[in-house]
């Protein structure tokens, strides 16, 4: 099991802390691309649902960024 890794970011001009596992942060820095990651995880905050916790709404959206992304390459069966 991996340890999770805590990051801190400014969203609506609070300070927040995230812990996620580092293969969430991969994928999370992989759909950020070209924008800074605080810029992402705010635009994730701002459109979550008010009873989903930050946490949970990163790994949805970065479980969905793979799915589609794997959807996009063809393949769909469930990687080893």
């Amino acid at each position: 099991m991996s340890d999770l890794v805590k990051r801190s970011f400014t969203l609506s001009g609070h300070r927040t802390s995230v812990a996620l596992e580092p293969e969430f942060w991969t994928v999370l820095e992989r759909m950020a691309a070209d924008v800074p990651l605080a810029s992402l995880v705010a635009r994730l905050d701002a459109s979550r649902p008010a009873n989903r916790p930050l946490a949970s709404a990163l790994r949805v959206a970065a479980l969905r960024f793979v799915e589609d992304d794997r959807g996009r390459q063809g393949n769909l069966a469930p990687q080893a």
